[in-house]
């Protein structure tokens, strides 16, 4: 599931915007890519550099193409049906603790994210023991975890060192995954979410915040303060879920760091910054430009994945920093591409939606993103 968020800042009431959101390359430079090189190059974060090739229909060599075949017949069905079980498995359990117990409901959100007792404690304990249990079963055996290198170095302040979000670079749906079975965090996710069977429950049960992709500046405006009011809870209250956010909006090759949306500072809390970097030698686990289908038939095909987490230091404002929540965003960005020796890219939602065009042969989609603002 691709975590595309929009910017949790409301908008102006007349809904016009006080940025520009239009992609930096313009119809026209698309147009001038006369070799895929060139074009690779302006949209850098979203290139495939796997043996798969761009959106997976690359040529493969022999030895590549057996083993596909092999893991098809053999890996692809067992793997299937176990993470299937493992769903249903959940989704009953969810059921159970939920049953007779009515859910919070503010401004179209429903969720169970203030639940507690037994119920809570057996909601969160299963969910993150079988997250786990599902990267196992996706092949990632291993998970190879450290602080970041100034961890031990940097004094922390004498004030609570509890984050009220935790900021994450975004590179596949199997981040969502990790986090889950990490610190099992509420997430921001589309409205369509909730209503999907058996995710839906249990995202309700996470907690998640839902928002309308394409809603009026006045949904986003109720959808920013619920967050708000959600990171400074968790800051304030250890009892409290932590809120999750992937501030870059949309998914990247895992090379790159896009530019941070405001949303999740706004609240002036601490935040805890966490670098996911998927390593591979085949196929990338990275969902990028490739379909949602074809990415997870290669995934599941691939008979081990490796995935490294480095987790910063818990990140304390300034003062200049809680005044300015675009520049405490940039700050912790620099921050994470520093520590995770990633990329800084200027580009963002609308260049990846240019460039999937292109590879779709659509060249009528970037002059459709310049006319929104008309």
């Amino acid at each position: 599931m691709e975590s595309e968020l929009k910017d949790l800042n409301s908008k102006p009431p007349n809904g016009s915007s006080s940025r520009d959101d239009r992609p930096l390359l313009k119809s026209e430079s698309l147009a001038s890519a006369d070799s895929i090189a060139e074009m690779e190059k302006k949209f850098a974060a979203y290139v495939r550099r796997d043996i798969y090739g761009t959106m997976g229909r690359g040529e493969l060599p022999p030895k590549e193409k057996l083993l596909l075949g092999f893991a098809l017949v053999t890996l692809l069905p067992i793997r299937v049906l176990l993470a299937v079980t493992v769903l249903l498995f959940y989704y009953l359990i969810c059921r159970v603790c939920t049953l007779f117990y009515a859910p919070n409901r503010e401004d179209e959100q429903e969720d169970y994210a203030h639940m507690s007792g037994w119920r809570r404690a057996v909601i969160v304990s299963c969910g993150r023991a079988l997250s786990r249990v599902m990267l196992f079963i996706f092949g990632f055996y291993w998970i190879t975890e450290s602080n970041s290198a100034s961890q031990e170095d940097k004094q922390q302040p004498e004030e609570s060192d509890r984050p009220g979000v935790i900021i994450s670079n975004h590179v596949s749906y199997l981040d969502i995954l990790y986090h889950m079975s990490s610190s099992f965090p509420s997430f921001v996710a589309k409205r369509s979410v909730a209503r999907l069977p058996l995710v839906g429950l249990i995202s309700k049960c996470l907690g998640c915040v839902y928002v309308q992709r394409e809603s009026k500046s006045s949904d986003f405006k109720g959808v920013s303060a619920i967050v708000t009011d959600r990171i400074r809870e968790a800051h304030q209250n250890e009892s409290a879920p932590l809120m999750m956010l992937f501030p870059e909006g949309t998914t990247t090759n895992g090379e790159f760091l896009l530019p941070f949306k405001t949303g999740g500072f706004l609240a002036k809390a601490p935040v805890l910054p966490v670098i996911l970097r998927y390593h591979y030698q085949r196929f990338s686990p990275a969902w990028d430009s490739i379909s949602g289908v074809r990415h997870v038939i290669f995934l599941l095909c691939q008979f081990v994945n490796f995935i490294e987490v480095i987790r910063l230091p818990v990140y304390h404002p300034s003062q200049q920093e809680m005044d300015d929540p675009k520049l405490y965003a940039n700050n912790v960005r620099r921050l994470m591409a520093s520590e995770g020796n990633l990329t800084l890219s200027d580009i963002g939602l609308a260049e990846k939606r240019t460039y999937h065009a292109a590879l779709n042969g659509n060249n009528s989609l970037p002059s459709v993103l310049h006319q929104k603002d008309e």
